[in-house]
C-alpha cells in the first residue's frame, strides 16, 4: 500500500522541523503546503531533503491546502492520503495507527477523533472551540446520519480513489462540512480512530472574523446548507446509498 503523508503550513517556522523530522520516523513519502507563508517556513522547507512541496504565494486557506493534497495524491496514483497538521497538536507517532485502519480495508474515510475514547495525557480544550465542535458534530449525524464524535479533527487517512468521487472547492475551514455532505452523498464508509487530544496554543488564532466564536458558527452553518442545497443526502447511515438529488430540497 502506497501513501502519502501530507501537511498544511501557514507560518509553522516553530515547529515544523520537528514535526517533519517526526513524521520522517512513519512515512517516506512526505508532502508539505505551504499556504503563503511569510516567517521563515519557506527558507526551513528548502533546508528539508526529499519532501515534496506545493507553495502557494498567497494565503489561500487551510481548505485549499488539503484540495492541493488531494489533488497530488491522486496525480501521483498512491492509494492513501494521511493528512496531519504542524502545530504539533497530533501525534506523528499515530500515524501507525491510521495505515493499520487503511489496511483493514473496511472505510474510505478514517477520521481522528479526540473525543471517542479518554486518553492519558489528554488536553483540555478551550470552550468555545469544544462547544462549536459539538454543536456541529451533533448536527452533522442528525442531517447525515452519520456517527461522528468529532467533526474538525485534521489528522486523517482517505482512500484516494474515494476522493476522487468528490469535488471539494471550499478553501477555508469549513473545508470538512463539504466534505461530509459529498462522502455521504457519495456512500463513502466512515470510521473514526482514537487521538490524543492536545493543545500546545489555546491563544492559537483563526484569523479575521473568525476569531470571533459567532462569526466561525454562522460561517460553518453557512457552508454546511450551501453544501447540503447542492446534495440531496438521505438522513440514514453514511455507507447507505443516498436517493437521487431533489432541486426543491434545502
Amino acid at each position: 500500500m502506497r501513501y502519502l503523508v501530507a501537511i498544511p503550513v501557514f507560518n509553522e517556522a516553530a515547529t515544523l522541523r520537528s514535526v517533519v523530522q517526526e513524521v520522517r520516523k512513519y512515512a517516506r513519502d512526505i508532502l508539505v503546503i505551504d499556504d503563503g507563508s511569510t516567517d521563515a517556513t519557506p527558507c526551513i522547507l528548502r533546508a528539508e531533503p526529499c519532501i515534496r512541496m506545493i507553495r502557494h504565494r498567497i494565503n489561500h486557506g487551510y481548505g485549499q491546502s488539503l484540495i492541493d493534497a488531494f489533488r497530488f495524491a491522486s496525480d501521483h496514483d498512491y492509494d492513501w492520503l494521511v493528512t496531519l497538521d504542524c502545530d504539533e497538536q497530533h501525534e506523528p507517532a499515530a500515524i501507525p495507527d491510521f495505515v493499520r485502519a487503511a489496511e483493514e480495508d473496511d472505510a474510505d474515510i478514517i477520521s481522528g477523533s479526540r473525543y471517542l475514547i479518554d486518553m492519558a495525557g489528554n488536553s483540555r480544550p478551550p470552550a468555545e472551540r469544544r462547544a462549536i465542535n459539538q454543536k456541529i458534530t451533533d448536527l452533522l449525524n442528525e442531517v447525515l446520519g452519520l456517527n461522528l464524535t468529532d467533526a474538525f479533527c485534521g489528522f486523517k487517512a482517505y482512500r484516494v480513489q474515494a476522493l476522487r468521487r468528490l469535488n471539494i472547492t471550499v478553501p477555508g475551514y469549513g473545508m470538512p462540512l463539504q466534505l461530509w455532505v459529498q462522502a455521504v452523498r457519495e456512500g463513502l464508509r466512515i470510521r473514526e480512530i482514537p487521538v490524543r487530544l492536545i493543545y500546545t496554543d489555546k491563544d492559537r488564532f483563526f484569523g479575521g472574523a473568525l476569531d470571533d466564536a459567532d462569526a466561525r458558527l454562522l460561517y460553518y452553518y453557512d457552508v454546511l446548507i450551501h453544501e447540503l442545497s447542492r446534495s440531496w443526502v438521505r438522513a440514514g447511515p453514511a455507507r447507505q446509498h443516498p436517493q437521487e438529488p431533489c432541486g426543491d430540497c434545502t
